[in-house]
């Protein structure tokens, strides 16, 4: 959520950033808002004075020994009067968060003003993409092909955009989840944690999933929880109402867990294969930081991100997401995209955010300074990686003439030292 104190001193500017993400921002019902607020306050703090001042008095001609009704009658009709003016402010209150809670982040001066994924600037490749010589299979082919990979099955048991896996690919999935862990709780220094897969409106709210993309979200409606659509959601909410010391920041924490979103405005898109899904695996990296490091972070669990790629030898790059690109809790955001030979692109596995206070203050969570204050945290998270799409990456870099899959080095060891995946 965006502070309100930077609206009232700079509507035109932030107006002015939102709409280079495309977002038009509605100033006039902001301003009609914050006219009534004001309205309600001034007289709010008017009634307030008399009303101490006539008390004040009241008690005066009561010690006196005189008659002071005429003046409590006027005391008690200012309370009732006050108790309207309270509740009338309060709704506006509530009022102006909800309006705030549609309002997306502010875009970090450095972002690049862009429409779409085409204004995205290249930042780094890593890896050169392998250069095949015999026909190269998409993913779905060759999984398929070892017998390993049934989407007719999981069209029976649930319905289109679910994936069934068998023998040796089941065991990389689960393998690819295993390494990301070891890797970023031992190499990086991340705490795992093991969180619920459904969770509250509140936590939807804090991370920004509501009320804006609450239609995109699987519902437990007699419970009234909805399952995660990402690991972010109840890790990052688990500073929600917290105030932190200053010595306990930064807080690092790995979880895997499933996925689930409805995929709503995406109806046609990516229909084939495991790149699309309503349920997929994430390793997900968050850090809650100093909002004086955050940028600095970002920087830095991106490149943890990347570590996962490089040491399973996939090619990858870096990219900024422009203006019209980002999502729409985040301040600035890396997509790291992974070399896809059937689709000849580069395709999205990890997207790595700073969030700066915009989730914070939706969640209330902060920290003492060192003057003794509380201050909102900086959120960060990333995805280090998304198993699917790994996955999908592997068998498809890693493919053989024969239909075989070779297994990336570092993986193996998860594998039982299994070189190859073949037919089970």
């Amino acid at each position: 959520m965006l502070d309100i104190q930077i609206l009232r001193s700079d509507l035109a500017g932030v107006a002015k950033r939102l709409a280079d993400r495309g977002f038009a921002f509605p100033e006039d019902t902001f301003k009609d808002l914050e006219a009534r607020r004001k309205s309600v306050q001034t007289e709010t703090q008017e009634l307030q004075a008399q009303r101490n001042q006539l008390s004040k008095q009241v008690g005066q001609l009561k010690a006196k020994g005189e008659d002071a009704s005429r003046l409590i009658a006027q005391v008690n009709a200012q309370a009732d009067r006050l108790k309207a003016l309270e509740q009338t402010l309060e709704k506006l209150q509530k009022d102006m968060e909800d309006f705030l809670l549609g309002i997306p982040n502010v875009p970090h001066a450095g972002v690049p003003v862009g429409r779409s994924a085409e204004d995205n600037p290249e930042v780094r490749k890593a890896g050169a993409p392998r250069k095949f010589d015999f026909p190269v299979k998409d993913h779905v082919d060759i999984g398929e092909g070892l017998k390993l990979l049934d989407f007719d099955a999981a069209i029976r048991i649930t319905g289109a955009r679910f994936t069934l896996m068998k023998g040796g690919l089941s065991r990389m999935h689960r393998a690819l989840a295993q390494f990301m862990l070891d890797f970023h709780t031992r190499e990086h220094g991340y705490t795992e944690v093991y969180v619920p897969y459904l969770v509250n409106a509140d936590s939807m709210v804090g991370t920004g999933q509501f009320p804006k993309f609450q239609e995109e979200q699987f519902a437990v409606t007699a419970d009234n929880l909805f399952l995660i659509p990402t690991a972010e959601v109840p890790v990052t909410n688990i500073v929600r109402g917290q105030i932190l010391a200053e010595a306990d920041l930064p807080l690092k924490f790995v979880c895997h867990s499933p996925c689930f979103r409805r995929e709503a405005g995406s109806y046609g898109k990516d229909t084939r294969g495991m790149i699309r899904q309503h349920q997929f695996d994430k390793v997900e990296l968050v850090q809650i930081v100093h909002p004086a490091r955050s940028y600095e972070v970002l920087e830095e669990l991106t490149g943890h991100a990347e570590a996962i790629l490089k040491r399973l030898d996939l090619p990858y790059r870096v990219v900024t997401l422009c203006t019209g690109d980002m999502g729409f809790s985040a301040a600035k955001t890396y997509d790291i995209e992974v070399w896809l030979p059937a689709q000849n692109t580069y395709r999205e596995i990890s997207s790595c955010s700073n969030f700066e206070a915009f989730q914070a203050r939706r969640m209330q969570a902060r920290f003492r300074n060192e003057k003794h204050k509380a201050e909102f945290v900086h959120t960060l998270n990333g995805s280090g990686l998304a198993v699917g799409r790994t996955l999908v990456a592997i068998l498809e870099n890693f493919q053989n003439a024969d239909g075989s899959v070779s297994i990336p080095e570092a993986l193996r060891p998860y594998m039982g030292g299994t070189t190859v995946l073949t037919a089970s």
